[in-house]
């Protein structure tokens, strides 16, 4: 109840965030549902549908755990314990009213789910609908229930692992992890070559692998503003990336993934190779992939820029102009494309190589 009343009154960009997040799980599962619909009719070959819808999945938890920790409801205040709602009382508000967002983005998956099978009203789009998601074939409801149910106990469970108290890392601890990761994961490309199960896991390891460089290459990145007697401008766009580099540097890690990900397969499909491993709704999947991951990245961002509202107003009492702080915004995010851009094109001509050789 007290998760539902602080939800009832957030503000609107807040209250715009959750229906955001209900509308990614509701593509998740869609694309769940969809994958169901298909091991029934073809039996062959589901295992590895699944694990490639997993992947929307993914980034649709990442997404809202990222609304949840932007969240101003489920922040540690002052005085707040005396009420009973200390760090882990907040958590778990955290975690219901995600979980409240996925159980609602479910509930629509599988009304429109339903609907375009015909079995709620009618046949809409001449038929079409029902002819893709197969509506000759009876759905397992429990089948159905079991991988909608998925998708709002994922968003919860990461939002209280995510939330949890910890110990601070330094970022560019996850930099030797990350690249790693990612060479395991073009090793396993290379090997099990393009489509299968094999490409999903290979692109699955670099894609983490990414996510955890993404804090050290943000960090690097701000020393590289400071390196070479720096100036004014320069130390404080680096000295603001290196303590944001922990915040945004996953998020930013995940979107080089997808952008890799998208180069690699614009290149395979442009050799004869691309693969679509989720039959026509490869595309739906994809832009669901890329829409959450920026709207992750993005949301970060505006959580980071909030949380540096008391330094920017200190800034600006001591008398700093405000066109250095915007122009120190510019460097930062200039700095970042310049370092992430030619990163992601490296990773995705390495596994074009893999899966083409």
């Amino acid at each position: 109840m007290l998760a539902l009343r602080l939800a009832r009154g957030s503000r609107p960009l807040v209250q715009l965030r959750r229906l955001l997040v209900a509308g990614a799980c509701a593509g998740a599962g869609f694309l769940l549902l969809y994958v169901l619909a298909e091991a029934v009719d073809r039996p062959a070959g589901s295992f590895p549908r699944l694990v490639w819808a997993l992947v929307p999945l993914a980034v649709t938890v990442q997404f809202a755990v990222a609304v949840a920790k932007a969240d101003p409801a489920t922040r540690p205040r002052e005085g707040m314990d005396a009420v009973g709602l200390g760090p882990v009382r907040l958590t778990l508000v955290a975690a219901v009213s995600t979980a409240v967002s996925g159980t609602l983005g479910s509930a629509l998956a599988l009304a429109v789910f339903l609907h375009l099978r015909g079995e709620l009203a009618g046949l809409p789009f001449d038929g079409a609908g029902a002819r893709l998601l197969h509506a000759g074939q009876p759905l397992p409801l429990a089948g159905a229930l079991t991988l909608l149910a998925l998708v709002p106990l994922t968003t919860a469970a990461a939002t209280v692992l995510s939330l949890r108290p910890r110990t601070p890392q330094p970022p560019q601890s996850g930099l030797p992890w990350g690249i790693a990761l990612t060479a395991s994961g073009l090793a396993v490309e290379a090997y099990a070559g393009p489509g299968g199960l094999g490409m999903a896991a290979g692109w699955a390891l670099t894609a983490v692998g990414l996510a955890f460089a993404g804090p050290g290459l943000t960090y690097a990145c701000g020393t590289a503003l400071q390196a070479v007697r720096p100036g004014a401008l320069r130390l404080l766009a680096g000295r603001a990336l290196q303590e944001e580099a922990s915040r945004i540097g996953r998020p930013l890690g995940v979107l080089c993934a997808v952008g890799s990900g998208a180069l690699t397969a614009s290149a395979l499909r442009a050799a004869g190779d691309g693969p679509a491993p989720l039959g026509p709704l490869t595309g739906a999947a994809a832009a669901l992939v890329v829409l959450c991951a920026a709207a992750t990245l993005l949301t970060a961002a505006v959580d980071v820029r909030q949380s540096r509202a008391a330094t920017r107003a200190a800034l600006l009492d001591l008398g700093t102009a405000g066109g250095l702080l915007r122009t120190a915004a510019v460097l930062r995010a200039s700095a970042l494309l310049a370092v992430c851009v030619p990163f992601s094109w490296g990773v995705a001509e390495l596994t074009s190589l893999a899966l083409t050789r």
